[in-house]
C-alpha cells in the first residue's frame, strides 16, 4: 500500500459530527460556523477568528483589511506557496520576496531589515513546516517602519513558539496584527478545504466577516439607508441587510465546521504523533553525512512546533542520483515524497510581471536544489516510519 508524503486522519467521531450536520437544519451559515470560530480562537488564544472557505482567502481579506493597495510593496518568504504573494497580487500591490535562514529555512529577519524600502506596507512571515520565524524581531522592524505583520501560519496549526519562559501559540502572540491558517487535508488539522483568520483587532474582524459574506452587513449602526423617500424601501425590518462595498463569497459551511469541531479536539494528539515521528526520522538521519535534518531556531521551540512537513536536504550530486531519480526509487517502494516549494519569484508570473530572476534569493534557490519531503501524517505506524528509513538509507549508500 502507498504511503503518501501526507494525508488526512478521520475517525468515526469526526464521521459523526459530519452526518449530525446533514440531518440538522443547517448546512451552511449556522450556528457551527460561529462555535467553530470561537472555539478556534480559544483554542490559538486570539479575541477573533473568522472563518473562510479556504487559507488564500484568508490572506486576501487580511490584504483588504489592511489597506494594502496599488503602489504598496508586500514582502513574504521566497520559501512558500503561490497564496502568500499572490495575496498581494490581489489587491493590486507588488510582491516581493526576503531570502531565508539557510539552516532553518524560515524568513531572515536580517535580510528583510536589510533589503527594507519606503513602499514595504506589510510583511508575511511564513511558519515553515510548523516553525515559527522570529517574530517579535520581525515585528519589531516591520513596525517601527509602519508596516503591518500578517502571519502566515498555514503550515503551523496547534503550534507555537516560547520567549522568555512563556509559550505562544501561532495566532496567539502579539506580534502579529493578523494570523492565517489552512484546513487542507494535509495540514495539521482538517476542513476538507478551508481556512482562518485570527485577529485581536476589532475592526480588522468585522471588516473581514462582512468582506467573507458580499460585504453585506445587518449591523443597524452602520446602515446609510437605500437612498429613497419610498416608505417601502425605507424600512428596516428583520430582513434588512445593506452591501456598503465589494465582497467576495468567502463563506465556509457547517459541514466542513463540524469536521473541523470535531478534528480541534484531536489536534494535540495529532501534533503530538507528529513529533514522535520527526524525532524517529532525525534520530536515524542525524549521522549521515549526505543529508541535513530540520534545523531548529532554539532549543526552547523543539516541544512547541507543530511539524507539517518533514523536509531532508539531500546532497544529489553526491549520492549520484537526481531528486526525480530518488522519488521514482521511493515511490517503487511504495513512499510518496514531495518538493516544497520551488522559490516563488521564479515562477513565469512574477518573473513577467515584476522582473524578478535567478539570483534574487541564493539561499532559498540552494534550499530548493536539495529538498525533498518524507511522508509525516499521525496515521503512520512505527512500521510505515521504519520502512521510509531504511529506503532512504538504502537509496544514499
Amino acid at each position: 500500500m502507498m504511503i503518501p508524503y501526507g494525508k488526512q486522519s478521520i475517525n468515526d467521531d469526526d464521521i459523526a459530527a459530519v452526518v449530525a450536520v446533514l440531518k440538522s437544519d443547517f448546512l451552511t451559515c449556522g450556528p457551527l460556523v460561529d462555535q467553530f470560530e470561537h472555539d478556534f480562537a480559544e483554542f490559538v488564544g486570539a479575541k477573533h477568528a473568522v472563518a473562510v472557505c479556504n487559507a488564500t482567502a484568508a490572506l486576501h481579506l487580511a490584504m483588504l483589511v489592511a489597506g494594502i493597495e496599488k503602489g504598496d510593496r508586500v514582502v513574504t518568504s521566497a520559501n512558500t506557496f503561490l497564496s502568500s504573494a499572490n495575496c498581494a497580487a490581489f489587491v493590486g500591490a507588488t510582491p516581493d520576496f526576503c531570502d531565508i535562514d539557510p539552516d532553518t529555512h524560515l524568513m531572515c529577519a536580517n535580510t528583510l531589515e536589510k533589503m527594507w524600502s519606503d513602499d514595504i506596507k506589510a510583511v508575511i512571515p511564513v511558519a515553515y513546516a510548523g516553525q515559527s520565524a522570529d517574530m517579535p524581531r520581525i515585528a519589531a522592524i516591520a513596525r517601527e517602519r509602519g508596516a503591518i505583520v500578517i502571519e502566515d501560519a498555514c503550515h503551523g496549526t496547534g503550534g507555537g513558539f516560547e520567549r522568555e519562559g512563556k509559550v505562544y501559540h501561532q495566532g496567539g502572540h502579539p506580534w502579529a496584527d493578523m494570523t492565517t491558517f489552512s484546513f487542507h487535508p494535509v495540514k495539521t488539522l482538517t476542513t476538507g478545504e478551508g481556512g482562518m483568520l485570527v485577529t485581536d483587532n476589532d475592526e480588522f474582524a468585522a471588516r473581514a466577516r462582512a468582506l467573507r459574506t458580499h460585504g453585506m452587513t445587518r449591523d443597524s449602526s452602520t446602515f446609510s439607508g437605500l437612498g429613497s423617500s419610498s416608505p417601502a424601501l425605507t424600512e428596516k425590518g428583520p430582513w434588512y441587510y445593506e452591501m456598503q462595498e465589494l465582497g467576495y463569497n468567502y463563506r465556509i459551511t457547517d459541514i466542513q465546521c463540524a469536521l473541523g469541531i470535531s478534528q480541534l479536539s484531536r489536534l494535540p494528539g495529532f501534533i503530538q504523533r507528529r513529533r514522535e515521528i520527526v524525532a524517529r526520522y532525525n534520530h536515524s538521519f542525524s549521522e549521515i553525512k549526505r543529508i541535513k535534518t530540520p534545523t531548529i531556531a532554539s532549543e526552547n521551540d523543539r516541544e512547541h512546533v507543530s511539524w507539517h512537513l518533514y523536509t531532508l536536504l539531500i546532497d544529489f550530486k553526491c549520492i549520484g542520483k537526481t531528486r526525480t531519480e530518488v522519488m521514482a526509487e521511493l515511490r517503487r517502494n511504495n513512499i510518496g515524497s514531495q518538493v516544497l516549494y520551488i522559490p516563488v519569484y521564479l515562477q513565469p508570473y512574477f518573473r513577467d510581471n515584476y522582473g524578478y530572476d535567478q539570483g534574487k534569493c541564493p539561499n532559498a534557490e540552494l534550499y530548493y536544489e536539495k529538498c525533498l519531503s518524507l511522508p509525516l501524517y499521525p496515521d503512520l505506524t512505527n512500521e510505515d516510519v521504519d520502512h521510509v528509513i531504511a529506503s532512504i538509507i538504502n537509496l544514499i549508500s
